[in-house]
């Protein structure tokens, strides 16, 4: 994996989201905000 540097471009991923639907980060490019929450759950 290589490292980013600041204001490198983010490499594109896919996650699911909260409806289970599978998403890529390069769905959303050309858009104006993208916001990812990382919840890392309780223990």
């Amino acid at each position: 994996m290589s490292e980013n540097k600041q204001y490198d471009a983010a490499p594109d991923f896919t996650a699911v989201d909260s409806s289970g639907r599978q998403i890529t980060l390069s769905e959303y490019k050309g858009k104006k905000n993208v916001l990812l929450i990382f919840n890392r759950g309780f223990q």
